[in-house]
């Protein structure tokens, strides 16, 4: 097992050593070294709710959820050059407080943090535009609007929770930025997602489909698992963390064979 732990280490790095277009996909799954219970782990909300079981607790108070070492692991790889994009379908604010830049990350579920606009699709914190929640509620798309709630500060338009619910449109310039980039990259890491939320995990066959490497570390099977070139069912930190750790000295064996 260690053996074959080892291998699927040192190709992840090597990848990602090597890629020109790295894209990653992330999950549920990167939160809960956070505290943040997944959704169809096997502890998940959904896995409990199926079986008919409580919510299962966080492991700290949502005061103290941080970024943990997963999500600094893409800022790593940020700041080397090598991350060209993050497609995420977690709503927890933990990709952009980590340091990841909001024009390298796409929030296809939203961010419950966040404003949007329906005009002109501009973000803004709440505290950005003064909203206030205990007067004007979460401010979902379906909530009747109401009296003196506030306006866009761009375009004066209607402001809702960036947090997309069951039945509403995901973000369209997010999402056409994140096709791009899936049809793109020529490798994708999909880092503690089930894949069967769409549209998306389609992307992911998007990928595939354009002939990157796509590696998949989650606990629990996913629809793409046969279509993958490398499959992990391990802790994303098992494998992902030490994958990065060796990047480097993979990136500066390559930069002496290019200038030798």
């Amino acid at each position: 097992m260690t053996s074959d732990l080892d291998r699927t280490i040192d190709t992840l790095a090597r990848w990602i050593a090597e890629s020109r277009h790295l894209v990653a996909f992330t999950g549920a799954g990167i939160s809960t070294d956070s505290g943040i219970p997944d959704f169809r782990g096997p502890d998940g909300v959904w896995t409990r709710r199926d079986a008919g079981l409580p919510p299962p607790r966080w492991k700290k108070p949502s005061s103290q959820v941080e970024p943990n070492a997963s999500h600094m692991a893409l800022v790593t790889l940020q700041e080397m050059g090598i991350l060209r994009f993050v497609i995420s379908q977690n709503t927890d604010d933990l990709h952009r407080r980590s340091g990841l830049r909001p024009e390298m990350l796409a929030e296809l579920h939203g961010n419950g943090a966040l404003m949007r606009c329906l005009g002109c699709d501009a973000r803004y914190t709440r505290v950005e535009v003064g909203w206030d929640r205990e007067k004007w509620g979460p401010g979902y798309r379906t909530d009747r609007p109401l009296r003196g709630q506030p306006p866009c500060p761009n375009c004066r338009g209607r402001l809702i929770s960036s947090v997309v619910n069951f039945g509403d449109p995901l973000p369209e310039r997010d999402l056409r930025t994140a096709s791009a980039h899936a049809a793109s990259c020529d490798v994708m890491l999909v880092l503690g997602s089930s894949l069967v939320v769409n549209p998306a995990a389609a992307l992911v066959g998007v990928a595939i489909e354009a002939g990157a490497n796509v590696a998949i570390i989650n606990r629990g099977e996913t629809p793409y698992d046969g279509l993958v070139q490398l499959r992990a069912e391990v802790g994303i930190a098992e494998v992902f963390l030490p994958a990065v750790e060796r990047v480097p000295a993979l990136v500066g064996r390559k930069r002496r064979r290019a200038s030798g």
